[in-house]
């Protein structure tokens, strides 16, 4: 390692400047000659720099800094000679290459299994079911607390007999008494044998005129409708005012509110004048501004009566071209003038479905009653209108309804068993009022007129009407 060249292969550069001052200080201030040798022989020349090999990505290597000699790379020894590492045995076929073995591959772990879920409890809440607030109490909420049925009643007890006394022994004579009879077992204090009676009619006949004498909180509208003509809707409106009428004195007004010539002002109430509708509607904002009795008073110069007294009637106009005038804001206040002085409103309304008086009618009624005959085609109609009522947003009203069959011919005909089957399922109740030779001429309808059978009809379908409201 030592001379003109290094343990590399290349020549030693010259001694630098301060290895000389190291020598000197060593050796005590003398000065160190330098050996024979080395004193004549000239300083080597700077050696050559290698040649470079310009790298092939375009990177020319480190750039030098300023002033300083340039790196230069080391050369390989004069001895060494390099060998290939891998030789290839041609005895050997080539195989391909498969790189490095990895780890050996981990076990594969099957996904656990999630169990099956769980029916909730709850299960209707996830199925769109939300607890809903306090149902809004209905007009009809009466019927579903155990109102008032009127073909059924409770079952009478009869209180357990006495039992028979012996009978006595005559003094000439002497006779066997009869064996004792036992008095009816008893349960905890009660009588063990039941007898049930069927109730009487003067009973049930009590019970519905009861209900028509009830307080009925509000004034109530009752809608008697049919888009059939000749289904009695006339008949049945003045039937059921002069029944209510009858029982509860006053207060009970039947207003005819056919567009097209309606014959009700002729066939109920004495025509002491001929005032109509037409002008009432005249003269409604002078009377609508009336209190108490004075209200009273002015209105009825524009109503006809009873020859009885137990009704009023507000007939209807018979020129067809006031039907125009009868809109929706007139109807509500005609009905809302009639609350103010009656606590029964029976209403006709005629047969045009599509007029604004008939739908103003319906959306204001609290009792819908279907009046049909036993025939195929007025059943029909009273059917689709129940189905328009659904679609009009009016199915409490239709599911509440009361169907009123009114028999033209004496004798029960084959079509009726049907249709009280049908109208049954539709309605909340049937009605069924007879044939009465008083009502077949078509003229004044007098209550007192009637058969003693077709009134005591009229008082249970009345009652049946005003059911939901008595209280």
């Amino acid at each position: 390692m030592e001379g003109s060249e290094t343990g590399w292969g290349r020549p030693a550069e010259p001694a630098p400047r301060w290895r000389a001052l190291l020598d000197r200080a060593r050796l005590g201030g003398r000065s160190a000659e330098p050996p024979a040798e080395r004193r004549g022989e000239e300083p080597a020349p700077s050696p050559e720099p290698l040649p470079r090999r310009g790298p092939g990505s375009g990177y020319a290597g480190r750039v030098p800094a300023v002033g300083q000699p340039a790196d230069r790379s080391y050369g390989e020894e004069p001895a060494y000679r390099a060998e290939p590492a891998y030789r290839v045995d041609p005895a050997l076929p080539a195989q391909p290459y498969r790189g490095q073995p990895g780890p050996p591959p981990y076990p594969a772990v099957p996904e656990p299994r999630r169990p099956e879920p769980v029916e909730s409890r709850y299960t209707l809440l996830d199925n769109g079911y939300r607890h809903a607030g306090p149902p809004v109490e209905s007009r009809y909420a009466l019927l579903d607390n155990g109102g008032y049925q009127p073909h059924s009643a409770p079952p009478a007890v009869a209180p357990p007999s006495p039992p028979p006394q012996a009978a006595p022994v005559p003094a000439v004579a002497p006779v066997t008494p009869p064996p004792a009879v036992a008095p009816p077992a008893t349960v905890a204090g009660r009588p063990g044998r039941i007898e049930w009676r069927a109730q009487s009619a003067g009973s049930d006949l009590e019970r519905a005129a009861a209900v028509l004498r009830r307080d009925l909180g509000t004034p109530r509208v009752i809608a008697f409708a049919n888009p059939k003509g000749g289904v009695h809707k006339t008949t049945a409106t003045v039937l059921a005012a002069a029944t209510v009428g009858s029982v509860r004195g006053r207060g009970v007004l039947a207003w005819d509110d056919n567009e097209l010539r309606g014959t009700l002002g002729l066939r109920a109430g004495s025509a002491r004048h001929a005032r109509t509708i037409r002008h009432l509607v005249a003269d409604l904002v002078q009377i609508e501004i009336r209190e108490g009795a004075e209200l009273l008073e002015i209105l009825d110069d524009y109503l006809r009566h009873a020859s009885d007294g137990s009704y009023d009637v507000l007939a209807g106009e018979e020129s067809p071209r006031f039907a125009q005038r009868l809109d929706q804001f007139t109807v509500k206040r005609v009905l809302e003038l009639l609350r103010r002085t009656h606590d029964v409103i029976c209403v006709d309304t005629g047969n045009n479905v599509e007029s604004p008086n008939w739908r103003t009618v319906m959306q204001a009624a609290d009792q819908l009653v279907v009046t049909t005959v036993p025939r195929e085609d007025a059943a029909f109609s009273a059917d689709w209108m129940l189905d328009l009522l659904h679609e009009e947003g009016m199915g409490e009203l239709a599911d509440n309804a009361v169907t009123l069959i009114s028999c033209p011919t004496p004798g029960r005909l084959p079509l009726q068993n049907d249709l009280e089957k049908h109208f049954a399922t539709r309605t909340r109740t049937v009605t069924v009022v007879p044939y009465d030779p008083a009502l077949e001429t078509g003229s004044s309808i007098e209550y007192h007129q009637l058969q003693g059978e077709t009134r005591q009809a009229w008082l249970r379908a009345a009652s049946a009407m005003l059911e939901p409201f008595g209280r």
